[in-house]
């Protein structure tokens, strides 16, 4: 491969396989890093991206936000990275740094956030990616490249969505999905102090969720195991896309409970319990730069690893393939054959 010429890959429209991409690695500006990818975690988003899903995505498209890598070159302001350091970066790669949130320091928050991913230009199924220095942070020694390639999606995405409510008094907590979001909630709400409780469709990951760490597991689909929960837990943290049945899931809360989103599943619902129960629904999106730091550590301090399956980046259309079909446990992470050792 030229040194003027990168490999990746890439969907030419809407919904369509990734191919072979050619692409001319991307110089950075000012402020901004090069890095060679070796790793590139598979995460469902980038599957709504080929998809087009969130309406935003210019094509050719080249996915994969869950990025470890070695700075390859510097923009002339960069102070924070050498060539050589080894970096994770997340879904987002820089912000506009002018908006009442960037300026408030919740860059995750930024008004025109749909611009701001680290998949643009390209984004990690392929050989470079450049973002903001900001968002490319210096990884432990020991933290395995795919783990943490894992970590800088996933990662911050569950831990960051429970940290706020850790303090409260022993807080009942369900998690609605074993997957790829949901194995690593668990293992942090395990160490943060919720009593957890695991709820999956897939009878079958009962032993798997009390390994990850969760105290109680649920099977979704039986009546004779939801009933016995209803109006029990303080928060639901909903890792799942797609559809749901939600007048049940909702059964489980308390009265002000509270039903916290981390992934982007189709919510259509009755607004009867909301409202006579004083339920509330929120958000959690990625987190600041200081959250991020925070999940590293908390991470190697707790030991929470994601389960990991590593394919080569070659095979991308097939690791993809496994995620539509809900196959990976619990994440795919592939190797990049070009980048760096």
């Amino acid at each position: 491969m030229s040194a003027l010429t990168a490999l990746g890959y890439a969907a030419k429209a809407v919904g369509e396989r990734l191919e072979p991409f050619h692409y001319a690695p991307p110089q950075p500006r000012e402020n901004e890093v090069q890095v060679a990818v070796s790793h590139c975690g598979v995460c469902h988003t980038d599957i709504q991206g080929i998809s087009d899903y969130y309406g935003i995505t210019e094509f050719p498209f080249q996915p994969g936000h869950e990025i470890v890598g070695r700075v390859s070159a510097l923009g002339p302001a960069v102070t924070s990275l050498a060539i050589g350091d080894r970096v994770g970066i997340g879904w987002q790669g820089r912000s506009c740094g002018t908006c009442v949130w960037c300026l408030q320091g919740e860059d995750q928050l930024c008004q025109t956030i749909q611009d701001m991913g680290s998949w643009s230009p390209y984004g990690g199924f392929g050989d470079f990616v450049t973002v903001d220095e900001r968002f490319a942070y210096l990884l432990p020694v020991d933290l395995p490249s795919e783990s943490a390639a894992v970590l800088m999606c996933a990662g911050i995405t569950t831990y960051n969505a429970l940290r706020p409510y850790a303090a409260q008094t022993s807080p009942r907590l369900g998690i609605v999905g074993v997957g790829g979001l949901g194995h690593l909630a668990i293992q942090y709400a395990h160490a943060l102090g919720f009593e957890v409780t695991a709820i999956s469709s897939s009878a079958e990951k009962k032993q798997q969720a009390l390994d990850f760490g969760a105290d109680h597991f649920i099977f979704s689909r039986s009546p004779e195991e939801v009933r016995p929960a209803y109006y029990t837990f303080d928060l639901l943290l909903c890792t799942v896309h797609g559809e749901l049945d939600w007048e049940p899931l909702l059964d489980l809360l308390k009265k002000r409970g509270r039903l916290i989103l981390a992934g982007f599943p189709d919510v259509t619902l009755n607004s009867t319990d909301l409202v006579a129960h004083e339920i509330s629904i929120t958000g959690s999106f990625l987190g600041n730069h200081a959250a991020m730091r925070e999940m590293l550590a908390f991470s190697q301090a707790h030991k929470i690893k994601p389960a990991v399956e590593l394919m080569p980046l070659s095979q991308v259309n097939q690791a993809l393939e496994r995620v539509r079909q809900n196959q990976a446990r619990y994440r795919i992470v592939l190797v990049n054959e070009n980048g760096p050792a």
